[in-house]
């Protein structure tokens, strides 16, 4: 069994990514640490324990983390989960308290306390796992992976055509605070980007009689997921925005689920049209190998990631 930490910003993604790591049985999920990204760190840090709750296991630590970007003010989305953040799914208000431990404080001690087996699951911005690296930087040595929903590196046209970030060509975790995303792309930690080009793609869809199924199986989670299906396509979008971060916790559990190519990548931190950007250079010649070596995902089997999400939403 795999030791994660999935650090989030719940949004009604992530909480689909809680549902599937938590179910998995090839995962044991250490902790669920918050972020702001998606919705404020308080909003983010409530949608995390109401799923939990939803799935009745509040044994798993909630830490809340970072407030903030590490160096600049927070952008507002122009893409809406709703005023509760979960696609008005309305769930009630969790009864569970968060962790004693602040979220960078508990990444740290758990790394710490399970050196070489504890896999960071990225689905929102960097900058709790940057703080941890600063803040205790023997870490870095101790993180066999990280896995994250991060950039947007142009290998096919979803990359560009779905940018979630607010700069032309950028991904909205990275845009949120560059700066992290830097630190930990270039932390030297084994680190596996799930972009735009396969997160978001319009394969990742769900049928008409996919969704039925999931409001006829009585199971909480499994409205949760047809609700933000509904959520999404009633504004104009695929199926596909329901689920975006749980490719990264597909990943985790089977990681033949997506074709990886290593490249080296670069985090544009400067203001202005590139701001968040994941620049990759692919060229012949010249390559600038300074920039860090990081596995970049080319290519996912839709199909076989849509059957995973499904079977585990309807355990």
């Amino acid at each position: 069994m795999r030791k994660i930490i999935l650090d989030c910003d719940p949004g009604m993604d992530d909480s689909m990514a809680i549902v599937m790591a938590v179910k998995a049985e090839e995962l044991d999920v250490l902790a669920v640490t918050t972020v702001n990204g998606n919705y404020p760190v308080d909003v983010t840090s409530k949608n995390a324990r109401k799923v939990l709750e939803l799935l009745g296991r509040t044994e798993i630590p909630v830490a809340r983390g970072m407030a903030a970007p590490m160096i600049r003010k927070s952008p507002s989305d122009p893409f809406t989960h709703g005023e509760d953040g979960q696609a008005e799914a309305n769930l009630p208000e969790p009864v569970m308290k968060l962790a004693d431990l602040d979220a960078v404080d508990l990444i740290i001690e758990l790394v710490k306390a399970n050196p070489g087996e504890v896999t960071l699951i990225a689905t929102g911005p960097m900058s709790n796992l940057a703080m941890a690296m600063v803040k205790a930087p023997e870490i870095k040595d101790m993180i066999p992976e990280i896995i994250a929903i991060s950039g947007a590196f142009g290998l096919n046209d979803y990359a560009f055509l779905n940018a979630t970030g607010d700069t032309p060509q950028s991904e909205w975790n990275v845009y949120v605070d560059p700066e992290a995303a830097k630190i930990v792309y270039e932390s030297g930690v084994p680190l596996v980007a799930l972009g735009l080009d396969v997160a978001t793609h319009f394969d990742v869809n769900i049928s008409d009689a996919e969704v039925k199924k999931l409001e006829e199986s009585g199971k909480k989670e499994a409205d949760f997921l047809a609700n933000a299906i509904h959520f999404v396509n009633k504004r104009g979008f695929e199926a596909y925005c329901a689920v975006i971060d749980c490719m990264a916790v597909a990943y985790a559990i089977d990681p033949t689920l997506v074709e990886t190519m290593e490249a080296h990548v670069g985090v544009e931190t400067k203001d202005g049209l590139t701001l968040g950007m994941t620049v990759i250079d692919r060229r012949h010649h010249f390559v600038w190998e300074h920039l860090p070596l990081v596995k970049v995902g080319c290519k996912a089997d839709c199909a076989r990631f849509l059957q995973l999400l499904l079977e585990l939403v309807l355990k």
